[in-house]
């Protein structure tokens, strides 16, 4: 006896032409808000000389996170320059920082709601536990389907496979707070909006700040795929050199990735620990 295949593929498919048909208008909106900001963020990185902007990054790293990070920003921004990938790591620091900035935008008021109601926390976790599972190349698909090819299908699959970390740890975080303090604040008689702000958050930030750091870094590791589909920065070198063999440049430029990587997490890690500090 054969049991009929359900067909899970053929809805899919149906499921996602009828998006592409009815809220098409929408999809040109986020494509347009997102392609906008892409770029501009990769204007104002590129606009400026390479050394002036090093040496920007260098201050705003000695600032965050002191002297040793600093240097090895210096360092490792100059050894990128030099081997001839900044313009196409600057690429990719705008697609990162677009996909971060959406993620915090969509993850930490989701996270709060999820904090703040146990059913929209029933519902939401499994769906983060697909997201988070689900094989990345996957979410390539409807990327396409929906924005075509280029940096805008990037910047979403990244948002997709990256913002999971945030909406958890935002809603771990405000869970956290002793509940003495709430109930103090209720005591006192507080708003739901006054005991969020001035109690909840302020006390939660460490926390929300290493989901975004975890955001962060998925949505580096998101770089190369993002390139199969027309998204520039240094991950289409790695592919190119994945594809023709090319060892030496496929280091150079997992070099590069690497060097933006360590920046981008030492950096967050030191605004997460000085947070900590300032609340203790």
């Amino acid at each position: 006896m054969s049991i009929p295949k359900i067909p899970l593929s053929h809805w899919v498919d149906q499921f996602v032409d009828w998006l592409g048909k009815h809220v098409s208008p929408l999809f040109d909106l986020i494509k347009a808000v997102i392609g906008f900001t892409v770029d501009s963020f990769e204007w104002a990185l590129t606009v400026m000389p390479a050394l002036v902007v090093i040496v920007i990054f260098t201050v705003l790293a000695y600032a965050a996170a002191r002297i040793r990070v600093a240097l090895f920003t210096l360092l490792g921004f100059l050894l990128i320059w030099n081997l001839g990938y900044w313009d196409v790591t600057m690429q990719t620091l705008a697609l990162v920082l677009t996909a971060a900035i959406i993620s915090i935008v969509l993850g930490v008021p989701l996270g709060i709601l999820c904090a703040s109601n146990n059913r929209v926390q029933a519902v939401v976790t499994p769906v983060l536990d697909f997201m988070q599972t689900m094989p990345a190349f996957v979410y390539l698909l409807p990327a396409v389907s929906f924005f075509s090819l280029g940096m805008v299908p990037g910047v979403v699959a990244s948002v997709i496979f990256a913002i999971p970390p945030t909406i958890r740890l935002t809603n771990l975080g405000i869970r956290q707070v002793p509940k003495d303090l709430t109930e103090a604040a209720d005591a006192f008689g507080s708003t739901p909006m006054q005991k969020l702000v001035k109690l909840e958050i302020p006390l939660a930030v460490p926390t929300i700040m290493a989901g975004i750091n975890q955001t962060i870094m998925l949505s580096l590791s998101m770089v190369v795929i993002a390139s199969m589909i027309g998204a520039q920065g240094v991950g289409v070198n790695v592919l190119r050199a994945v594809t023709q063999t090319q060892v030496g440049v496929g280091f150079e430029a997992g070099l590069a990735v690497v060097i933006l990587a360590v920046v981008l997490d030492r950096v967050t890690q030191s605004l997460v620990q000085n947070k900590r500090s300032g609340s203790k």
